[in-house]
């Protein structure tokens, strides 16, 4: 017969409306006393709402992202089906019956040697106080969350409580095991090294006791030590993983051990953080270690589905997979594999575009005396051959515009900004294979004959397949001009590592009012896309129109 129980929200303190950012458990899951249903989190502090009863879960009454307050009601469980709960219960707890065998077993070996019982240095029953550590030169530093409570058994290095200054997040770990007498912290204190964080009756034995067991171990048969080291193998601290390693999801009831700021900041890039190795301490992870994953995932390093587009899956961010469809089921199909170009390009637009959080603002430039200026120019110079394209008198004034604005010739290098004083010039080029970019060099050192000479031969290397890598490397800014073809706007992808490309379509006449009547004007669109993490709107629209500008009176850029 089915008894139905209701987990509700405990007692969180004096928080109301704290949003649900992780639900552990679905209809159906056989659940033990303790299990981790939800976590919850406030600006001050993350904390797991565990299941009070053993069973199965029946319903699940919140979702991600739903706000709750003591009381609310979590899931509603069949108390009934409590033998599914305690076999849960015993396969989580596999590993740490392993462990105490093990420490039985040895604690049983006779011949112990003397320098095994030098380090008990607590009496068993014995108050001890453990205090905040060496913590460098931090001072009043918060506490963001507090692990344990009054009348809880500790081990030594369990994690008592969570400190975090702005620059790193550390846990507190306990020097002696025993049971909490009195936690003497609170969300929210500000504590400094040597402040007392909790007092513990100790059951004997100290940090110190604990490394003098080593020798016991060498004392034991060759299977004790076998059981000792399987034991120990599941609570060893891991060592640093690789950028690509993936951490396996987390079972039910399992906790992310991670500070708010590191889950806000998972929650930003939308990574799964169960699927993140740590490598803080007591298994907590860090922002390093979410960017390194991040980092993994990116670069191809991380494992994608079988079949997946390099760069289009996403799994790594844990965006839905991509569909796999039978087009030949709804008609007749050809097959062509992509260029070599297009599968290059592909990946680094997807990153780019998932990465990299960008805005396009718009602008339009007024080039009617440019054009004529420049159609004059190419009339006087036809016996030379030489010939001036509007891309020239662009990068002209870019060069000019990103001189007056050096945010826009710049790049990220983690929380650095690398402001360049080299202004090459990336412009895109249409070929048989796709777009390629090769890069101007040195624009601002060059006039606008030779510009539009250099990029003129470095289109047509690229239309020949014979550009070097090194032509396609260095840019510090990009051009997209679609101009040639149409089109009257679009938002270019920015070039990572750059932080800013413009898009150019094509020129058309207008109607423009001129304070007494409507004149024709040739006017070219410009879409400037830009990085939001270093460059704002206002400046982005400055600096379109400070471009519009030099366009629209090319001896601007002279002065």
């Amino acid at each position: 017969m089915s008894q139905l129980v209701e987990v509700k929200v405990p007692d969180i303190g004096d928080f109301s409306g704290v949003p649900v950012i992780e639900v552990f458990a679905k209809p159906g899951d056989a659940v033990a006393v303790d299990d981790a249903l939800v976590t919850l989190e406030s600006d001050k502090a993350t904390m797991d709402v565990p299941s009070t009863v053993a069973g199965v879960i029946k319903e699940v009454k919140v979702k991600l992202g739903d706000k709750v307050s003591e009381g609310t009601a979590i899931v509603v469980i069949d108390a009934a089906g409590k033998e599914a709960g305690a076999a849960a219960k015993m396969e989580k707890e596999t590993g740490k019956e392993t462990g105490k065998a093990a420490a039985k077993e040895a604690a049983a070996a006779p011949s112990m040697p003397p320098a095994a019982q030098t380090g008990v240095v607590s009496e068993a029953g014995e108050t001890r106080e453990v205090k905040v550590p060496d913590i460098g030169d931090f001072k009043d530093v918060p506490v963001i969350e507090v692990f344990v409570k009054p009348g809880d058994k500790v081990a030594i290095d369990d994690a008592l409580v969570t400190l975090e200054s702005d620059k790193a997040t550390m846990d507190v770990p306990s020097t002696v095991a025993g049971v909490v007498k009195e936690v003497k912290v609170k969300l929210g204190d500000k504590v400094s090294e040597g402040m007392t964080i909790v007092t513990i009756a100790g059951t004997g034995q100290s940090a110190a006791a604990s490394l003098a067991m080593a020798p016991v171990a060498a004392a034991q048969p060759e299977t004790a030590k076998e059981t000792a080291r399987e034991a120990t193998r599941e609570s060893a601290a891991p060592a640093a993983p690789a950028a690509s390693a993936l951490a396996p999801n987390l079972p039910l009831g399992g906790k992310v051990h991670a500070s708010p700021s590191v889950r806000a900041y998972g929650r930003e890039l939308g990574v799964d953080l169960a699927k993140v190795k740590p490598t803080g301490p007591v298994g907590r992870i860090l922002k390093e270690d979410v960017t390194a994953y991040v980092k993994g995932v990116m670069t191809g390093a991380a494992a994608a589905p079988a079949g997946a587009s390099p760069g289009l899956s996403g799994n790594g961010l844990d965006l839905l997979p991509w569909p796999k469809v039978d087009f030949a089921k709804f008609g007749e199909i050809e097959t062509q594999p992509l260029s070599r170009i297009k599968k290059l390009s592909g990946a680094n637009l997807a990153r780019n575009w998932v990465m990299i959080p960008a805005v396009t603002y718009h602008e339009d430039a007024d080039i009617t005396e440019l054009e004529a200026f420049r159609v004059q120019l190419n009339k006087e110079n036809e016996k030379t051959g030489a010939k001036l394209t509007m891309l020239a008198f662009i990068i002209k004034a870019c060069v000019k515009a990103l001189q007056q604005f050096p945010e826009f010739n710049s790049s990220l290098d983690g929380e650095n900004l690398v402001l360049k004083k080299y202004f090459h010039i990336g412009f895109a080029a249409d070929t048989p294979n796709g777009l390629v970019v090769p890069v101007l060099k040195n624009a601002d050192k060059k006039g606008v004959l030779e510009i539009a000479a250099e990029t003129g031969a470095l289109a047509r290397q690229a239309r020949d397949g014979k550009l070097k890598p090194a032509d396609m490397q260095g840019a510090s800014f990009t051009i997209s001009s679609v101009g040639g073809i149409g089109g009257t706007a679009f938002s270019p992808i920015v070039n990572a590592p750059e932080v800013a490309i413009l898009g150019v379509s094509k020129s058309s006449l207008k109607p423009v009012w001129d304070g007494k009547a409507f004149v024709p004007r040739l006017i070219l669109p410009l879409s400037l896309s830009a990085d939001h993490r270093v460059i704002d709107g206002a400046l982005a629209t400055r600096f379109n129109a400070e471009l519009a500008r030099y366009l629209a009176d090319f001896r601007r850029v002279m002065l």
